[in-house]
């Protein structure tokens, strides 16, 4: 479902990805990490590491809609609007100071990323 697109801007990168499957798990365990510390910057009141957090989870899930293949039918498609709707979480989690609004976009990764380890178990 997803091009290589992701895997060949890590691999410049000097990460070594064994396979797109895993780098997708990489990047939504990102997810999580950087709304944890986004979260964190939040309670400190540290605005400054707060915006570079986010930011940091923002283009990791701009990177995932861009790594869609939608030639794959209706699953891409859906993914595309939750991706879209955890950026508007996180937007709006900025302007409101909503810890709440970052737990409901760290959640969705947490389930995506469990039903991700799934499908690459038995794949």
């Amino acid at each position: 479902m997803y091009g290589n697109t992701a895997h060949n801007i890590y691999a410049q990168n000097n990460i070594g990805v064994e396979s797109p499957a895993k780098l997708i798990e990489m990047l939504y365990e990102g997810v999580l990490r950087f709304n944890a510390q986004a979260k964190k910057a939040m309670k400190d009141k540290n605005v400054e590491k707060r915006v570079y957090w986010m930011n940091r989870s923002l283009a990791v899930i701009t990177e995932l809609i861009s790594t869609l293949d939608m030639s794959q039918g209706d699953i891409a498609g859906y993914l595309e609007g939750l991706y879209n709707y955890q950026i508007q979480l996180i937007v709006e989690a900025g302007h409101e100071q909503s810890i709440e609004k970052i737990d409901e976009c760290s959640n969705v990764f947490k389930v995506l990323l469990e039903a991700w380890r799934e499908t690459s178990d038995v794949a």
